[in-house]
């Protein structure tokens, strides 16, 4: 995992950076393993009835995190979503104290109390994820807000998800970061669906139409591809720290599951056709470990060694957590703020 500090005096590099590229993309490609395997047990975890309510799991679109993540210093700010296990992840955040926050466990990042959906983690920046569509979009923006004027040169990024479009707030947002030349970069998800719904049926016009709207910086880029990610989002966000202001950035990515973990038959809205077109030809761990084989980074066999590895880490962040204590119910109107 990404090193973790809270001193802005250290956290100077890009988080994850290496001085190699052989290094710097089989680093990319554990990160984006750990997240799928994060979620493998997170779908277990569910279905042996061991973690309470629901979560969205984030396989298939792992590339965007850590292609974005790999960009960010320690200290720069995140904000992200419901769907939001692969940031924080990509950020720097711990699988142990993740699985301990999804079972409601006191080791937890939020001492269990906020669950899968409310994860937050300050010291890797990530000022957390939010079950409110686009609900982190004005946390994002007064984040860089703050940044511009204490003058720390962190940049803040903020993941949502296409469904976010319709919510008003993100033009208020996005107006006030061009005028005042904050330094955000919104990264929209596009994983093709609003919960059960095409986004195209949902979306008029093009969705970099709305920040085109502001005069905002705009790109597109393939969210299965890590590498291509990672070099536009290295842009954005070293325009941003310059001061240039605030940057779009879209995303086409794919959610391999359902909208939530208990959406198991999707064919009423999506075919198992498309899906499997998605995870055979498009698969961002796929499409990079197919590079680093060509470029002779790697070989199938030292790739297999990370799942194999990754995997045995994923089960004992999972045996801690189940076997951490829950928070003392004399804490129970603690933290609570609303």
């Amino acid at each position: 995992m990404n090193p973790v500090t809270s001193n802005p005096e250290i956290a100077r590099e890009p988080a994850g950076s290496a001085t190699t590229e052989q290094a710097r993309w089989l680093h990319a490609y554990r990160q984006m393993v750990s997240i799928r395997l994060f979620e493998e047990q997170v779908n277990e975890l569910y279905t042996r009835a061991l973690m309470p309510g629901l979560a969205h799991l984030y396989s298939g679109e792992e590339a965007v995190a850590v292609g974005i993540c790999e960009a960010l210093r320690v200290d720069d700010y995140i904000t992200s979503t419901h769907r939001g296990h692969g940031h924080c992840l990509a950020k720097g955040a711990s699988p142990d104290r993740m699985f301990a926050e999804l079972l409601g466990k006191e080791a937890g990042y939020c001492r269990g109390k906020g669950g899968s959906m409310h994860i937050a983690d300050p010291a890797t920046g990530n000022l957390g994820a939010n079950a409110i569509v686009g609900g982190s979009l004005g946390i994002a923006t007064g984040a860089a807000f703050a940044a511009k004027n204490l003058g720390n040169g962190r940049v803040a990024v903020c993941f949502f998800g296409e469904g976010a479009l319709g919510q008003g707030s993100l033009y208020e947002v996005m107006n006030l970061a061009q005028l005042w030349k904050l330094p955000v970069i919104y990264v929209c998800e596009n994983n093709q669906y609003n919960e059960y719904t095409h986004f195209q049926e949902t979306t008029a016009g093009t969705i970099l139409g709305r920040a085109h709207a502001f005069g905002i910086e705009t790109d597109m880029v393939d969210g299965q591809d890590v590498r291509a990610v990672n070099k536009i989002a290295t842009g954005l966000i070293k325009r941003a720290r310059s001061g240039a202001g605030p940057a779009f950035l879209q995303c086409d990515t794919y959610r391999y599951s359902g909208h939530h973990i208990g959406d198991i038959n999707r064919e009423y809205y999506r075919s198992k056709q498309e899906e499997q077109i998605w995870k055979s030809d498009r698969d961002p761990i796929k499409v990079l470990g197919s590079w680093l084989i060509e470029q002779r980074h790697s070989d199938a066999v030292s790739l297999e060694q990370i799942w194999s590895q990754v995997r045995e880490e994923m089960e004992s962040a999972v045996k801690f957590a189940i076997d951490a204590p829950y928070p003392s119910v004399e804490e129970v109107d603690q933290h609570v703020y609303a």
